[in-house]
């Protein structure tokens, strides 16, 4: 059961870039979510798979030489679910399919997976910790920052920044 949640149901096992790999595998996760309760069902979710994946990648780590071992993808999936919350959130009050706003779920993935890279401020500092919070916490970072950057976006493509 623990690998099963830290690699996302194996997702951490496809090669190469087994980041990218979860986080693209949190998109139906998160449409199914979204179709279930919105964008909320995906802020509800997104706790809960922090959560949950604190719990087993703490009990994956004993043992492994690594303190953040490539198979481990469940934290990816939690800051794509943070970095999807202002598509989720534009869809809902739209009243559109969450899919209408692709050019959002692109710049969510792209950018979650730049700044996951990149680990600005915060992040690399999560990223230092060498423990199953920092593991976790580096991406929830990544997550908010995509957040953020795709909220600028949307409001400088719908010129909300120019009214």
């Amino acid at each position: 059961m623990i690998r099963l949640i830290v690699t996302f149901f194996g997702a951490g096992y496809l090669r190469p870039a087994s980041g990218t790999w979860g986080s693209a595998a949190a998109f139906p996760a998160a449409w199914l979510l979204w179709l279930i309760g919105g964008p909320w069902a995906l802020v509800i979710a997104t706790p809960v798979v922090y959560f949950v994946g604190l719990w087993a990648v703490r009990q994956h780590l004993v043992g492994h030489v690594s303190t953040d071992p490539k198979e481990v993808v469940i934290d990816e999936v939690a800051g794509q679910f943070l970095a999807l919350w202002p598509v989720a959130f534009g869809a809902w009050a739209m009243e559109a399919s969450v899919f209408a706003l692709w050019p959002g779920l692109l710049a969510a993935f792209f950018l979650f997976r730049g700044f996951d890279i990149w680990k600005p401020g915060p992040a690399r500092t999560a990223d230092n910790r060498g423990d199953a919070v920092g593991v976790m916490l580096d991406d929830i970072w990544a997550g908010l920052f995509a957040a953020i950057v795709v909220v600028i976006l949307a409001a400088a493509a719908h010129g909300w920044m120019l009214r």
